[in-house]
């Protein structure tokens, strides 16, 4: 009988814990487990960048509720201290970064290490809050003059979309969803005030926190963004995470749903006024904003400005379809001009702003489609710079044939660049590391080019009518990935805000 190998106990206890994909680069002695989990029925998919597999990897365990496990390969024990190939502390590094970090003191201990790293990923039972707090929110709920419901990502990972919705139109109150917390309720909801954002977070009294941190993608909970007499209701899982920044006036600790349907039952009788002044102030600003939106929309100069573009493209998008974001004046329009229908169908750069995180986002939930044969299209809308981090995954998608429709919203730079006819005036210049702002890239840099090179199809955008005709053009096809390199203004920037989009330290 063969020996057992230490890459095939890996890949059984992985499928023994229900991994159905793995994302990696392969090296030595990864190869082996690679090959092992293909042979015991797990899909690898081989990428281009250890960052984007791992981005792969994270983006496939939210879409579908399970953990993330890093497998690194290491130097011999017998070698440590010696210099060896690879030698690094990775499970002393690993530790600040994970729930769970270990390296198997023997072939029979790595099924048990398995086991329990995906255990310590996992939450434990559905818990519910306690009946007191519970009392606490519904008093505060129906003494509100301005309440808020945030829907966060949170929401989405517990895949309470069903009780949420019921909350919002039960109770008639207001929401804003945070970034990957869009299409828990569909974005068109008649209660969805994303359009006012900074007025409902400044003016609101009493907001319900359903799965959001207060961290800087909301200001912290802090003035001036914040009603410094605000009253927090705080629904969350981590109790970690209860009363961060602001005290919570009523701390919910368990699972959104379960949470969601013990305020129902308390709730049910009372419903917030749709004629209030409050809803009355909300939908005058949203108007106001709509109408700044939209006549920048439906400017005819060219170049076109980011919400021309967006304006086309969210006029195509299936409602259904994924839309994966990055980038910094692409993501933060895209957030608002591009609607999500669909819980779970919107991944963008998330707490930590990372760019890059794109391409490895679209893998994975082409590679989901493609399993599920869903028909649901993955549409990347990337800014140029952020596009530059992991554009060579273009290939992996070519390989793999995932039909992924990537958006290159290029001006040029990074935040704002030039035209080509200003880049030329300066390289006359002389040296250009000493003359070029550092925000700017190649002017009009053919990015299509990159994914015609390994067999997508790619298309250079400069009108309205060339941004439809491709982008209809790449919805059709169904059998290769699609780039479009959409060319912008260079000067193009955001509508005029209310406040800067980052809450900063006044040091």
């Amino acid at each position: 009988m063969d020996e057992v190998t230490g890459a095939q106990l890996i890949a059984e206890a992985l499928k023994s814990q229900n991994v159905e994909y793995m994302f990696g680069i392969v090296g030595v002695p990864i190869i082996e487990v690679a090959m092992a989990a293909q042979a015991a029925g797990i899909k690898y998919v081989g990428m281009r960048n250890e960052q984007a597999a791992c981005y792969a990897a994270s983006a496939i365990g939210y879409l579908t509720g399970r953990p993330v496990i890093v497998i690194g390969g290491s130097s011999d024990r017998n070698q440590e201290t010696t210099g060896a190939f690879q030698e690094f502390p990775q499970v002393e590094a690993c530790r600040l970064y994970s729930k769970f970090s270990a390296r198997p003191s023997s072939l029979e201990m790595i099924p048990a290490v398995v086991e329990k790293a995906v255990r310590s990923s996992i939450y434990g039972p559905l818990c519910s809050a306690d009946s007191r707090e519970i009392t606490q929110a519904v008093r505060l709920l129906r003494a509100a003059q301005r309440p808020l419901i945030i829907i966060g990502k949170g929401a989405a990972y517990a895949r309470a979309e069903k009780e949420v919705r019921e909350l919002v139109e039960v109770t008639g109150i207001p929401f804003l969803p945070t970034p990957m917390g869009k299409g828990v309720l569909p974005d068109d909801h008649p209660n969805c005030v994303a359009a006012a954002r900074s007025r409902a977070l400044l003016q609101a009294d009493v907001i319900v926190l359903l799965g959001a941190r207060l961290n800087w993608i909301l200001h912290f909970g802090f003035p001036p963004r914040f009603s410094p007499h605000v009253k927090i209701i705080q629904v969350d899982l981590c109790a970690e995470e209860l009363s961060n920044n602001v005290r919570a006036a009523s701390a919910l600790l368990g699972d959104i749903g379960a949470v969601v349907r013990q305020l129902l039952e308390t709730v049910r009788s009372w419903r917030f006024p749709s004629d209030s002044q409050w809803w009355l102030t909300l939908k005058e600003k949203m108007t106001a904003n709509a109408q700044i939106s939209k006549s920048l929309a439906l400017r005819s100069t060219l170049p076109m400005n980011y919400y021309t573009a967006f304006h086309h493209i969210s006029e195509l998008l299936p409602k259904d379809c994924i839309i994966v974001s990055e980038g910094a004046n692409t993501m933060d329009i895209g957030r608002t001009m591009l609607l999500n229908y669909l819980p779970r169908h919107r991944l963008d750069a998330g707490t930590f702003g990372t760019m890059g995180v794109g391409p490895g986002f679209a893998i994975a939930a082409g590679v989901l489609e493609q399993t599920q044969k869903s028909a649901q299209r993955v549409v990347c809308i990337e800014g140029d710079s952020a596009f530059g981090f992991s554009g060579m995954e273009v290939e992996t998608m070519c390989r793999y044939k995932l039909p992924v429709i990537i958006i290159v919203i290029n001006n040029n730079g990074i935040y704002s660049g030039v035209d080509p006819k200003t880049w030329k005036e300066m390289e006359k210049m002389g040296d250009m590391t000493t003359i070029a702002p550092p925000v700017t890239l190649l002017p009009e840099a053919r990015y299509e080019q990159v994914m015609s090179a390994f067999g997508g199809r790619g298309y250079l955008v400069r009108t309205v009518e060339e941004l439809r005709s491709a982008l209809q053009e790449s919805l059709n096809n169904t059998q290769m990935p699609s780039l479009l390199n959409v060319l912008i203004d260079p000067a193009s920037d955001r509508k005029q805000q209310e406040f800067p989009w980052l809450t900063r330290a006044n040091l």
